[in-house]
């Protein structure tokens, strides 16, 4: 009680977010029942005929869903390589500028795209990438003569178009982990290297990458947890029908299932699969971390 009557003013101050945690994160998770109901709308979740796992069976029956789960997969492993080891380079690479103005001046340039909504970027792009006309293709037509690439038109162009977009928009933001990290490394080591002859390129390779290492292993195992988020808001704005065999993913196959199709039951049971593996797979994630990096949480 004298802890309470000490504290109680922090506890208020906690309050708001703790309505705001329940009402808008708890309570929705009761429409989690209608991933097992055939659900109708005008009949409510108490009304709706109850049909077990028969949603959960229908998503390993249905051909485009074990497509989508494939292409989720595909899409955020890659993702998550490429916006680990880009990061990673670029602020070995930035920490080797001497000028500070320049180097300032290169952080804010590459963290800017990461402040910019998908829903501007996307309006970017198709214009930049478009087949016919646009600017990228232009480009290159003119300089070697390649004919109009269709980066948004193909699967296979869209892909990498999705990866190399959102590597280019979140790896300056990346960076800063690094970054701290170099600002960490203890000099006397570098000054030490270069009293024994040792070069900048040596330096790099036997001090600055060993040590970006334990937090390189933090963030990527880490990341396990978001390998079934392939990115709803930057898919959502650039996919189109001639890509949908090789970009949909889960969150935009969830979306399209649910509010053009009206299958809502079928539509939660996919979203319902999708967060316990997220679920188990942020649980494997900081096991490891706290194994291989001594990093936890709690």
């Amino acid at each position: 009680m004298r802890y309470i009557r000490r504290t109680w003013p922090f506890h208020l101050m906690l309050l708001p977010a703790l309505v705001f945690l329940i009402v808008f994160n708890y309570v929705p998770m009761g429409g989690i029942v209608m991933a097992f109901q055939d659900y109708k709308p005008w009949l409510h979740i108490g009304g709706s005929p109850w049909i077990g796992l028969d949603n959960f069976r229908l998503l390993f029956e249905r051909h485009d869903s074990i497509q989508v789960i494939w292409n989720t997969f595909l899409i955020a492993v890659l993702k998550i390589a490429f916006n680990l080891i880009t990061p990673f380079a670029f602020a070995i690479l930035l920490n080797e500028v001497r000028q500070r103005l320049l180097s300032r001046s290169i952080q804010t340039l590459v963290y800017l795209p990461h402040f910019l909504s998908w829903v501007i970027l996307g309006g970017i792009l198709l214009e930049f990438l478009s087949a016919d006309g646009g600017f990228v293709n232009r480009m290159l037509h003119a300089a070697f003569g390649i004919k109009p690439i269709p980066f948004l038109g193909d699967g296979d162009w869209f892909r990498f178009t999705v990866i190399a977009s959102e590597v280019w928009k979140e790896f300056g933001y990346g960076t800063i982990v690094f970054l701290a990290a170099l600002a960490g490394i203890n000099p006397s080591l570098y000054e030490a290297a270069e009293m024994d002859g040792a070069s900048r390129w040596k330096q790099t390779l036997h001090i600055t990458i060993p040590s970006l290492l334990p937090i390189a292993v933090v963030v990527g195992t880490l990341s396990l947890g978001n390998i079934l988020n392939a990115g709803f808001d930057q898919i959502f704005n650039l996919y189109n029908a001639l890509v949908m065999d090789k970009g949909d993913i889960i969150d935009t196959f969830v979306y399209r299932t649910a509010i053009s199709d009206g299958q809502f039951g079928f539509a939660t049971a996919v979203g319902l699969f999708k967060s316990v593996i997220s679920m188990i797979l942020i649980v494997i994630s900081y096991r490891l971390a706290y194994k291989w990096a001594n990093y936890r949480v709690f």
